[in-house]
């Protein structure tokens, strides 16, 4: 099977949030603004080291809190990454990296299973970092997992500065995303039981 790169769009709005959003996996412009400052940089930070191009505009309820931003802009990109890898066929499909900002070290495991998990073991000393509220990171990448059909596993190892830990798991996790998107050489299917067919016929989905 040969890979493509191709680009796709992806528009969510709901009553809380109005999500634009297109995604490449080739190096090209990446444009952020979710009016979440640290978040912008989260973003970019991971479209850079994965080797994306990507695009992301968010309207959201700030007003209420910045929840409902990062989770519709995690499931908008989520969904774009299905779109463009809806399995591991054709890919290296597993990846896994260590990433260090100055004190602080983190690590990623991938897989592009078509099964959305994601655990993660770290957690932060503030309760926000800028006007990023620290419990959404945890949730940025639960809900971009589940929707993207990733196995993700994140662990921050060590770290002082809540700022370095958590660019040291977004850069992780891209530096994996990267490795698992890797064309594959060999047999199409990325697994042992070869591409997973659904009949949803009288499944009553």
């Amino acid at each position: 099977m040969t890979v493509q790169n191709e680009k796709t769009s992806v528009r969510r709005a709901t009553k809380e949030t109005d999500v634009s959003l297109s995604l490449a996996f080739e190096p090209g412009q990446i444009e952020i603004d979710t009016g979440i400052g640290f978040f912008n940089h989260m973003l970019t930070q991971l479209a850079f080291h994965a080797g994306w191009s990507l695009s992301v505009t968010c309207k959201g309820d700030l007003d209420v809190d910045d929840h409902h931003s990062v989770e519709d802009t995690a499931i908008a990109l989520g969904v774009a990454f299905a779109k463009l890898a809806p399995s591991g066929a054709g890919r290296a499909r597993f990846g896994y990296a260590y990433a260090p900002m100055d004190e602080a070290l983190a690590r990623a495991v991938v897989d592009i299973s078509g099964r959305g998990c994601c655990v993660i073991d770290g957690t932060f000393a503030s309760p926000a970092i800028g006007t990023l509220s620290s419990c959404n990171i945890a949730h940025f990448f639960q809900s971009f997992a589940a929707n993207a059909g990733l196995t993700l596993h994140l662990d921050i190892l060590r770290g002082e500065n809540d700022h370095h830990r958590a660019e040291a798991l977004f850069k992780a996790a891209a530096l994996a995303l990267r490795m698992a998107l890797a064309p594959r050489a060999g047999a199409e299917s990325g697994s042992t039981k070869g591409e997973t067919a659904i009949d949803t016929e009288g499944a009553g989905l």
